[in-house]
């Protein structure tokens, strides 16, 4: 609406009339007007002008357009009540005339200027500032300050949430400006170090911080300088910085520093004491059988390639229990635990303790390294050999009851029979197999014509290469379960072979010979497209797990094999699981990291399955976080054992901290599903929860029944 003339004759500021005629006068007051007009059209805010009888005199297009007003209706000479009542009429206010009246007023008789905000139906909130004139009348001038109301509403909310989230901070934290002064401290900090806020002021330097904390005891030991040139360093560098401190009373603290964008840093203070136990006792658990505490395969490798290394003279013994299968069939698995137990002490006792290593491999089988033989060829290893199959042969008393069992042994020597790992652990078993096949209880050394293994090893790999082609291979499904809903949440892809001449064979027979010969790379392609196109046809959400080898992800198309197993499917990639063993995680090539966290990036799940029996190491878990840990099936199935329910319950209890999926494998009893559920293990697979079952018949069981009681 344009802005109201002022009528000819008003008084004007600006230059005397005097001596100027008529027509200048004229000229002059509408130059002025025309000026006013201007000035008053482009305000930032909206202006209406009164007058004594409440009549409007004036207002700008930015009034018409704060209150929506009509042109055509609001225009000099109508009463400002009428204007009220017009805003009532087209919705805009949200009070009737009558009330917005009364509000206004009191505001409008006021000799002083006054200020107050008025909120609109729409929401918009409206400054409105009144002025007296000297003639009567006022001048009101209105600002939409909405967009500021609810910018200063979001700073108040986020100094709340930033104060709420200080305040419930498992961590410590302290805030530094550029100048290195510290600025925010939250009481998590105080708490941690037992201080109060006066021991750390606001406004104390980061020097003065470290002096307080030497001046006050609380760490074990201290460098300021040291601390000091750190944390300049991180600053220089924009990276993170983390370190440990031990303190005075024993805890152990995580100090992170990490450099803020506008200067200055900040510190966070974690305590850490139980996670560090946790992992020295993971450590532990990572290098020894969790029943005989022997070491386990990982520690075995490393003393072993380290006697490779120093070119030391040496045997390895590759052993096996002869009727050990009786004593469970006969007495239980405890009873076959309790005679593990006794064997590995027996074997410890038959060695030279400071220099000879015995190792638990899994089940009933042992591995022995014999040191320094000192060029004696095999007479030390004869020695070694016939004292374990004696002191093995003798009974074994529990609870007024003889075990019987016996020994075999296989034994390769270096450097003759082996001059790596691998080889000489190979040539081993070569010769424990021949042992075995000899009547048992007796021991062997390897010789270069045991070759009957090798032709029946060559005969599977040429059955295994035409297998696939001949499409003998199938895929079995086992369902996974959440344990707290009791919902199937998807199922893992079993691989089968039903061969013409051998009839079923075992996965554990032809897929370490299919990894060797790399056959497992077109096979494993086959496998995880086919477990894909399979999941397409499951209700939207579970998720298919597929195993995947070392040997597949290190072929360098593994990653292309995958996204267009998903592609051909048109399964999401949220869907898909990838259980890859600890093996996998020990390869330091770049290769197999890259290609796991490439395609973890496209939201594929990375389960580390069998955890705990072999190689389990938290440095592989830090390398390499991972989306799921699978508890193997040998430690549910001895979950009534203390040690291995404690054993169970850690590994339940590092998942959580590292908000990581847990899943049990090999639940069978309800007893193991209840202990899992009250130690809040995540999910179960089993044949509790459901048997490996044709595509078809998953198929059914999934769409028939998506979730199962919580008993399972």
């Amino acid at each position: 609406m344009p802005v109201a003339h002022v009528k000819a004759g008003s008084p004007v500021r600006g230059r005397s009339a005097e001596g100027i005629g008529l027509p200048g006068i004229e000229d002059e007051l509408r130059k002025q007007n025309d000026r006013f007009s201007a000035a008053v059209e482009n305000m930032s805010h909206g202006l209406g002008m009164f007058d004594a009888d409440e009549r409007m005199i004036i207002c700008n297009g930015n009034y018409i357009s704060i209150f929506r007003l009509d042109a055509e209706v609001v225009k000099p000479g109508i009463r400002f009540f009428d204007i009220l009542q017009h805003s009532v009429d087209i919705g805009v206010a949200s009070h009737s005339a009558e009330e917005l009246y009364a509000i206004r007023k009191p505001y409008i008789d006021r000799a002083q200027p006054s200020t107050y905000e008025e909120m609109l139906s729409d929401g918009r909130i409206i400054n409105i500032s009144h002025r007296p004139l000297a003639s009567g009348g006022w001048v009101s001038i209105y600002e939409d300050i909405t967009e500021q109301r609810r910018a200063e509403q979001e700073l108040k909310e986020q100094h709340r949430r930033f104060d709420a989230a200080l305040a419930n901070m498992s961590q410590g934290l302290l805030m530094y400006d550029a100048d290195g002064r510290l600025i925010v401290r939250n009481e998590r900090f105080l708490e941690l170090y037992h201080v109060t806020p006066a021991d750390f002021p606001l406004g104390m330097s980061h020097r003065g911080a470290l002096e307080q904390f030497a001046r006050l005891g609380i760490y074990a030991e201290i460098d300021i300088e040291s601390e000091i040139s750190k944390t300049a360093a991180c600053l220089q560098a924009g990276e993170m910085l983390s370190t440990y401190r031990h303190l005075a009373d024993g805890r152990t603290l995580l100090v992170v520093r990490r450099p803020m964008s506008g200067g200055g840093w900040v510190a966070t203070f974690d305590d850490v004491t139980e996670r560090r136990r946790v992992e020295e006792r993971m450590t532990h658990l990572a290098h020894h059988d969790t029943l005989t505490n022997l070491p386990n395969r990982s520690m075995f490798r490393e003393r072993l390639d380290q006697a490779l290394g120093e070119a030391t003279d040496l045997a390895i013994f590759s052993l096996d229990l002869d009727r050990f299968k009786a004593v469970n069939d006969t007495w239980g698995h405890p009873a076959g635990d309790w005679l593990l137990k006794c064997v590995a002490e027996r074997l410890q006792n038959c060695l030279r303790s400071e220099t000879d290593v015995v190792a638990r491999f899994g089940g009933d089988e042992f591995v022995i390294i014999q040191f320094n033989t000192k060029g004696a060829g095999p007479k030390d290893a004869e020695k070694l050999a016939k004292r374990i199959v004696d002191i093995i042969g003798r009974p074994f008393r529990d609870k007024s009851r003889d075990m019987h069992v016996g020994i075999s042994l296989g034994i390769a020597l270096f450097p003759n029979d082996g001059r790596d790992a691998d080889t000489l652990l190979k040539n081993a078993d070569m010769a424990l197999y021949r042992a075995k096949s000899e009547g048992r209880n007796v021991y062997r050394f390897f010789e270069p014509g045991m070759d009957a293994m090798v032709q029946a090893r060559r005969a599977l790999e040429t059955d295994l290469e035409a297998a696939l082609p001949r499409r003998e291979f199938g895929l079995d499904f086992q369902p996974i379960m959440n344990i707290a809903s009791g919902e199937i949440v998807g199922a893992e892809a079993l691989m089968r072979w039903h061969s013409p001449a051998r009839g079923l064979v075992p996965p554990d027979d032809f897929i370490p010979v299919a990894e060797e010969t790399g056959l497992i790379v077109p096979l494993g392609e086959w496998a995880l497209r086919k477990a894909c196109t399979v999941a397409a046809g499951w209700p939207h959400g579970l998720c298919i797990a597929v195993n995947v080898s070392a040997v597949q992800i290190k072929s360098g198309t593994f990653a292309r094999s995958v996204i267009s197993a998903l592609a051909f499917s048109g399964v999401p990639a949220d869907r898909l699981e990838l259980e890859i063993t600890e093996t996998v995680l020990m390869d330091e090539s770049d290769t197999v990291l890259k290609t796991l966290k490439q395609l973890r990036g496209l939201g594929i799940r990375i389960a580390l399955d069998d955890f705990g029996i072999g190689y389990s190491s938290l440095g592989y878990l830090r390398r390499f976080p991972v989306d799921k840990i699978k508890i193997d099936r040998s430690f549910i199935r001895d979950i009534d054992n203390r040690d291995t329910a404690a054993i169970v319950r850690t590994i339940i209890g590092l998942g959580a901290q590292l908000g990581t999926t847990v899943t049990a494998e090999g639940v069978e009893t309800e007893a193991q599903l209840e202990f899992l559920r009250r130690e809040g293990c995540v999910e179960a697979q089993g044949y509790l929860i459901g048997v490996p079952s044709k595509a078809a018949d998953i198929q059914r069981l999934l769409k028939a029944n998506p979730a199962l009681s919580q008993s399972g």
